[in-house]
């Protein structure tokens, strides 16, 4: 929440600022960092990002972590890895990526040669080659796509752009198993999604399913810039010193967000508010759909949701704004709500007193 000149402004799109706007305790670990070192070489470790790298691994059950400064850095990470990955295998060039229809990974090259919207790509075409598009939720579409130049396939656990869109457990786990049957990466895009968002630190967590490569960022840094490349098992160590550097990456500052943000979810047990609140939100976004003809669907995975609207949402959105309730769109007729996961079942109360009035 923050001040605005009549009232309060109740966030309904923080899948960045998940633990607020102000949290003391989080400002004054990044204060203390600022006192102490902002920035040196990445030619030397920092102890800073060596705390945060490995509390990304236990979090995440990956095996070595790469900072980035965005979620769109790390995505062209792990097109690197996948990339290499295949060199390595077969000494040429022709590794194939089975990315999905209607995805979002970015707007820089590679994040974009893999977004499944090609409104986004027509204006930057040519993309990078040798990209399938599959059908999201549909495994038969995945497997026709493998050749054996297939290097990895890069899936959202929860289509956020599209229209909040969850992975099925049937999906994911046969995309896990393809990868393992063909010795190819599975790459998940936790971006949005990850972060104690589902009430697990990782979506994929869910399904008891482990990817070899989670890209991460938002709510990793909770305001921070940093996004993060995780790795297991086969894509571990494919990437060597000079392969891939950011200047920033893994700096002082925005590694003691990091493990700020990790000690802080467990001091403020927020994957249990979370799955608390998803029980509340649920329950309550269920009976305004069953009295409001309007509402097509609500769908989604704990605290991040989609409410899909017969009719286009741009009306009810600019009313929730003016309301004191700031949410944005998935798509045309979509209302998108990432609250921040500090949530109270009084904010809850606030929105649905909000969405009957005006639905």
């Amino acid at each position: 929440m923050i001040q605005r000149e009549n009232g309060i402004w109740i966030s309904g799109l923080e899948s960045v600022c998940a633990l607020g706007y102000h949290d003391q305790n989080y400002t004054r670990t990044l204060q203390e960092q600022m006192e102490k070192l902002l920035h040196t070489s990445n030619l030397f470790y920092n102890v800073p990002a060596i705390e945060a790298a490995k509390l990304f691994n236990q979090a995440s059950g990956m095996e070595q972590v790469f900072f980035t400064n965005s979620g769109t850095e790390a995505i062209e990470g792990a097109v690197k890895i996948a990339k290499k990955y295949h060199f390595l295998k077969h000494n040429n060039h022709n590794g194939e990526i089975i990315a999905m229809k209607k995805s979002f990974h970015g707007r820089s090259m590679g994040a974009l040669s893999i977004t499944g919207k090609a409104t986004y790509q027509e204006p930057f075409a040519p993309m990078l080659a040798h990209v399938k598009f599959a059908d999201f939720n549909d495994l038969d579409s995945v497997k026709r796509l493998i050749t054996k130049n297939t290097c990895a396939i890069f899936m959202e656990t929860v289509q956020g752009e599209s229209g909040i869109y969850p992975t099925t457990e049937y999906f994911i786990k046969g995309v896990r198993k393809l990868c393992d049957e063909n010795k190819i990466l599975m790459v998940l895009d936790e971006i949005q999604c990850g972060m104690g968002r589902s009430g697990n630190m990782f979506a994929y967590q869910l399904y008891d399913v482990a990817p070899d490569i989670v890209v991460s960022a938002k709510a990793l840094g909770c305001g921070i810039p940093v996004g993060a490349i995780g790795t297991r098992g086969a894509a571990t160590g494919v990437l060597c010193a000079g392969d891939h550097g950011t200047t920033y990456g893994s700096n002082p500052l925005a590694a003691a967000a990091v493990t700020a943000v990790f000690q802080l979810y467990q001091q403020y047990n927020i994957l249990a508010n979370v799955r608390a609140m998803t029980t509340y939100l649920d329950k309550a976004l269920s009976e305004l759909a069953a009295q409001k003809v309007v509402i097509k669907e609500v769908r989604g995975l704990g605290l991040m949701k989609g409410i899909e609207l017969s009719v286009p949402a741009a009306y009810y959105i600019n009313a929730l704004q003016e309301a004191g309730i700031i949410v944005i769109p998935s798509g045309s007729h979509v209302i998108r709500l990432l609250p921040p996961l500090i949530l109270e079942k009084e904010h809850i109360d606030a929105l649905l007193y909000v969405l009957k009035k005006i639905l």
